[in-house]
Order: C-alpha cells, then sequence, then structure tokens
C-alpha cells in the first residue's frame, strides 16, 4: 500500500528497549483538500533512517504495511490495535529512480508506408 502527501511532523527514534527501535511521522493525505486527513506511520528498526533525508513540508510517497493485533486488558476486556508500518519513503516528484522518464512520442500525421487507399489487398 502507499499514498502521497506531505510531510506534517517528523518524530525523533525512540528505543523502546534494548533491541526495538521506532520513529513516527505524520503525513497529511488529502484525497479531498477540503477535508485533508492526518496519518500516523511508524519506521521500526533499520528502517528509522529513511527520514533522515526529508524535513517537515516535503512531499512524499510513503510505501506502509498495515499491522493490526488483538490485546487481552487485565480486566478480561479484548482490545484491538492498528498501525501503519512504512518500509519506504520516496520524494513524490521523484518517482522512484530519480531518472527523468523518457519524453513520449509525438504521434505522427502521416500515414505510414504500407497503407494505400488505392490498393485492396484483402484476400475476401
Amino acid at each position: 500500500m502507499n499514498i502521497k502527501g506531505k510531510l506534517l511532523e517528523i518524530s525523533d527514534t525512540q528505543q523502546v528497549t534494548n533491541t526495538f527501535q521506532k520513529r513516527e511521522f505524520v503525513v497529511e493525505y488529502a484525497e479531498n483538500p477540503q477535508y485533508p486527513e492526518f496519518v500516523k506511520f511508524e519506521a521500526i528498526q533499520d528502517k528509522c533512517n529513511l527520514l533522515d533525508s526529508y524535513k517537515v513540508g516535503d512531499e512524499v510517497d510513503v510505501y506502509f504495511n498495515l499491522k493490526g493485533r488483538k490485546w487481552n486488558d487485565p480486566k478480561g476486556g479484548v482490545k484491538y490495535f492498528n498501525s501503519l508500518q512504512a518500509w519506504k519513503i520516496e520524494g513524490a516528484s521523484s518517482g522512484g529512480t530519480g531518472a527523468t522518464p523518457p519524453p513520449s512520442a509525438e504521434p505522427s500525421l502521416e500515414e505510414p508506408g504500407w497503407i494505400s487507399e488505392n490498393e485492396d489487398d484483402l484476400p475476401f
């Protein structure tokens, strides 16, 4: 899954345990500009550094996995949590490769040489 939007917030990397770290960030997603959505993502472990080359206000394309968890609270209730784990971030204008796409060919107004109005070579 992926969405394009504007980086609104970037948090510092949090060392949750000795072996686990995460970094959260918020993207303003404006599918309908009149009612923008503010989507919080997290980058975990070695993906925390994905945000190092971006700043607040940059347009980005975020590729992510939707994760869901079930938790049984001590009182016997069940709660469900979702997280959006980013695994790739690109500048929205880069197109992913950093290379400029080749220009599209202009349509030719000339008829190809193999087409002739006077020739009827159909076998039926």
